[in-house]
């Protein structure tokens, strides 16, 4: 199972409504993300809109080609869109994964 990690940023003025959201995400998002072999995923915020994302999965590229596939992730990356800086495309296009420097198991 590979480890990633990748970084993105939220708008400042949206962080408490970004955080709303994702407290409340659509069933039918996360059985395709589940589908799509993404297993302990989760997302960490800092109040500057920082944020990380940390996900295990099989094959990212794989991982992320099936959810590109799917109309539910079209839906969520349009609706996700407006709360990103520093994007040019969806914001699930733009998670770069970062180099591993250690692990601890």
């Amino acid at each position: 199972m590979r480890r990633v990690c990748f970084l993105l940023k939220v708008r400042p003025e949206r962080l408490a409504e970004y955080r709303e959201r994702h407290a409340d995400v659509w069933p039918e998002m996360l059985a395709a993300l589940r589908e799509a072999g993404w297993r302990n995923y989760s997302l960490f915020a800092r109040e500057d809109g920082l944020l990380v994302g940390y996900l295990e999965t099989e094959d990212f590229a794989a991982a992320q080609e099936a959810m590109a596939r799917t109309e539910v992730n079209a839906r969520w990356q349009a609706e996700m869109a407006p709360f990103f800086e520093g994007l040019d495309g969806r914001p699930d296009e733009g998670m770069v994964p970062l180099a591993e420097v250690f692990h601890l198991d």
